[in-house]
């Protein structure tokens, strides 16, 4: 269960604090999901503004059910949410996580930010949870979250065709990534060069 093998915890680094998602942050993540209103992105699962709260809702009933433990992204200085990340399909059986449901605030695009939560998540995942592998999986138009996990150091797996419902009902293709235990240390030292290379 993910309650068993994810155990809630604060992760900080950079002036960005993950924290488990609740209740609390339903006004900060409508606020966050309006800043370029990206609920409007047919390959994301942003919630639309009236659907904030089930969104909080389903995520706390997949963190009940062992399969997803999501946290808001906020700001450690003034708490301010600025998006969503979550451990999902977690198999403790074989020691793995995936990362997933990411996004953030159009103003935290291209900063240090998505780094910043991936080093933590992944540095988590390997080095506290002790996970053999940590995976991802996209869109197969989402071209941007595909260089994203590509440049994390992930590889790709391959693709699941007819795999999954976008938001406007069409079928996606999705493509599969994943990074082993091994090659976790060569990539926290690059991920560590390029996160220090952007501008906060």
């Amino acid at each position: 269960m993910a309650e068993g093998f994810v155990q809630p915890v604060q992760l900080e680094d950079r002036g960005i604090r993950l924290v488990p998602l609740g209740p609390e942050h339903e006004q900060g993540l409508r606020a966050a999901a309006a800043d370029g209103e990206l609920w409007t992105l047919r390959i994301t699962s942003v919630p639309e503004p009236d659907q904030t709260r089930k969104y909080i809702e389903d995520a706390l009933k997949m963190r009940a059910d062992g399969h997803r433990f999501a946290f808001a992204v906020t700001d450690a200085a003034s708490g301010t949410v600025l998006g969503s990340t979550s451990y999902h399909d977690i198999l403790p059986a074989v020691k793995r996580v995936e990362i997933g449901y990411t996004w953030y605030a159009k103003r935290c695009q291209r900063t240090h930010v998505n780094t910043t939560c991936k080093l933590l998540m992944m540095g988590h995942a390997f080095d506290a949870l002790g996970c053999h592998v940590v995976g991802w999986r996209t869109d197969n138009f989402n071209f941007a979250s595909q260089a994203a996990i590509e440049r994390l150091g992930a590889r790709k797996d391959g693709v699941i065709r007819g795999h999954a419902l976008r938001r406007d009902g069409t079928i996606r293709d999705t493509v599969m990534y994943s990074m082993r235990s091994g090659e976790w240390p060569e990539a926290k030292a690059q991920l560590l060069y390029l996160r220090d290379k952007v501008r906060s």
